[in-house]
C-alpha cells in the first residue's frame, strides 16, 4: 500500500475577498510540482465564497467537473441552457466540459456564505459533446454505508451521476467508533479521501477536518472513525501526466 498525507493547512491558499480559496494541488498561481495531481484527479478546490459574489462566465473544455455544495445555494448557468440552475447541499453538480463550454457560478443567497468542493477529473475521452446533470443525495443514505455519488458513463449504476472516466465519487458519514472497509474497483485505482469533519484513522494515519490521505496500490483499506466524522472518497485511475 502507497500513501500520501496532505494536511489541511499544507494546502494552497488564496484570499480574493470575496473568495477564500484552498487548493489540494497546483492551481492559478500556486505551483506546487509534488501536488499537481492524483492519477485522473487534477484539482479539488474548497472554496468560500461571499454573498452575492461569485465566477463570472469563463470557459473549460476536456475536464469533468463536479460541484458539491457544502453550504448556502450555488446558481449556475452554462451555454447549453440559457435559466440559471440552483445547486443546493445534498445535491451533486456534474459538467463534462468535452469540446468546450461556457459558464458563470454565483453565490445565490444575499446573505448567507456559500461553501463547497470544486472537483476536477481529466476525462478518458476527449472532445465529447458537453453535458450537465445534477441530483439530489438523502443524508440517510450515507449514514455508516457508502453513498454512491459519480461514477463512469460506462458504469451500469443507474443512481450515480456519470462522467467520462473509470471513477467513483462517494461519500460516508460514520458515527463515533463505527469503522468501514473500503473496496477498491481496480488495483490499478487509487483513492484520495477527504475527511470534511471529525477526525478519523486510516492505515495508522489520524485525518482531522479537511486533511486528506491518497492511498494507492492495494485493493481495500479500513477507516476507524475516533468522532463523528464525515468523508469523501475520489476513486480514480492512477494515471501519469
Amino acid at each position: 500500500m502507497k500513501t500520501v498525507v496532505h494536511k489541511a493547512d499544507s494546502r494552497g491558499f488564496a484570499n480574493h475577498g470575496w473568495l477564500q480559496a484552498n487548493h489540494s494541488f497546483s492551481f492559478a498561481s500556486w505551483y506546487q510540482p509534488e501536488k499537481v495531481h492524483f492519477g485522473a484527479l487534477r484539482v479539488l478546490n474548497d472554496d468560500i465564497i461571499a454573498p452575492k459574489m461569485g465566477f463570472g462566465t469563463h470557459p473549460h473544455d476536456n475536464m469533468e467537473i463536479i460541484t458539491i455544495p457544502l453550504k448556502g445555494v450555488l446558481k449556475h448557468r452554462d451555454n447549453m441552457k440559457d435559466d440559471w440552475q440552483e445547486v443546493r447541499p445534498g445535491e451533486v453538480q456534474v459538467m463534462s466540459a468535452g469540446t468546450g463550454v461556457q459558464h458563470s457560478e454565483i453565490n445565490g443567497s444575499v446573505d448567507e456564505y456559500l461553501s463547497l468542493f470544486q472537483i476536477w477529473i481529466i476525462p478518458d475521452k476527449r472532445n465529447v459533446a458537453p453535458r450537465y446533470d445534477q441530483k439530489k443525495f438523502s443524508s440517510e443514505g450515507r449514514k455508516g454505508k457508502l453513498q454512491t455519488l459519480v461514477t463512469s458513463i460506462d458504469s451500469k449504476d443507474e443512481e450515480s451521476l456519470k462522467i467520462h472516466q473509470d471513477a467513483k465519487l462517494s461519500r460516508i458519514d460514520l458515527s463515533k467508533g463505527e469503522t468501514f472497509t473500503y473496496n477498491l474497483m481496480s488495483k490499478d485505482h487509487g483513492v484520495y479521501i477527504m475527511n470534511i469533519s471529525g477526525e478519523s484513522e486510516i492505515n495508522n494515519d489520524v485525518l482531522e477536518s479537511r486533511d486528506a490521505l491518497g492511498i494507492s496500490e492495494t485493493d481495500r483499506f479500513n477507516i476507524l472513525s475516533k468522532t463523528d466524522s464525515e468523508l469523501l472518497f475520489i476513486e480514480v485511475p492512477m494515471i501519469e501526466l
